[in-house]
């Protein structure tokens, strides 16, 4: 096939594994079948690794390209087949920082379905694997140290958000400037765009659900030296609660009890049951298993 490599000289070989890894970024692009790309991952196509290395594709990097273009079979067969090596640390020509950033790119590019097939993995490995990689923190250089809820945060996703939450993802973490996912939300809040103050409010909601009361984090003091205007931004009831003035409403308990009564394996089709009403029910959350 045009992609395979032949084994001659060091120069050659890595023109011709440039060529074979483009191929293989095109067919997870156009969604060829999972068949065919397998068959392509395993038998014919290779990438070039610095120091000369020449490396097929693991699962691992196969999800990543999955996810990147929304692949949902190809990452349902890599995650269902391989649960742990789909999720494995790849290659540095990858991701320059040695820890797996799968959970961080489905929020970066808002594949929710996938993220939740991501979360329910986690959910299959040994307790001190799951936590590396719900809250695995981002390159230092790169991505700020950010965990992926700061990226949920920071890019205003309230499923992925609401997700993570549920599946076990720390909201406690700080990122390398030392923020927590809550000052990542307040910043957007201020500074953001206007246009989705509704989905910046809805996440802060979500994510409210889930901190403990007594989280501290680093835009307390802002909040209260410009009372007025953070009153304006999130109503007067959120900002108190946030600043310590006032405790959470009945509603507020009542829903951090109930929430910590679901646990993730039946995350999120368990809200379904709660005694809600449907508008205090936003999230289009009702995916395909």
């Amino acid at each position: 096939m045009p992609w395979s490599v032949r084994w001659v000289g060091g120069g050659q070989s890595q023109k011709q594994c440039k060529k074979s890894s483009f191929a293989f970024y095109q067919a997870v692009r156009d969604l060829l079948p999972v068949w065919f790309l397998e068959d392509m991952r395993t038998m014919e196509v290779f990438h070039w690794e610095d120091g000369g290395k020449v490396s097929a594709y693991s699962p691992s990097e196969a999800l990543l390209y999955a996810l990147v273009h929304d692949h949902q079979p190809y990452a349902r067969h890599l995650l269902t087949k391989f649960p742990q090596g789909a999720l494995a640390v790849p290659s540095q020509s990858f991701s320059c920082c040695q820890s797996a950033p799968h959970l961080a790119m489905a929020v970066r590019y808002n594949r929710v379905r996938v993220l939740l097939r991501i979360l329910r993995a986690v959910q299959a490995l040994p307790p001190a694997d799951r936590a590396g990689l719900l809250d695995r923190r981002g390159c230092g250089r790169v991505e700020g140290g950010q965990t992926a809820l700061h990226v949920a945060c920071e890019l205003v996703r309230p499923e992925c958000l609401l997700l993570l939450l549920g599946h076990g993802a720390s909201p406690c973490l700080r990122d390398s400037a030392g923020s927590t996912p809550l000052d990542t939300l307040l910043r957007q809040l201020s500074h953001g765009p206007a246009a989705n103050t509704r989905a910046k409010l809805l996440c802060l909601d979500c994510l409210f659900l889930f901190v403990p009361q007594d989280l501290q984090f680093a835009m307390k003091q802002q909040l209260l030296d410009n009372r007025q205007h953070w009153q304006d931004l999130l109503g007067e009831k959120r900002f108190q609660c946030l600043v310590g003035l006032a405790p959470p409403s009945l509603f507020v308990g009542a829903m951090r009890v109930l929430i910590r009564t679901i646990s993730p394996e039946h995350f999120p089709e368990a809200l379904d049951n709660l005694p809600l009403p449907h508008f205090l029910k936003p999230l289009d959350l009702k995916l395909e298993s």
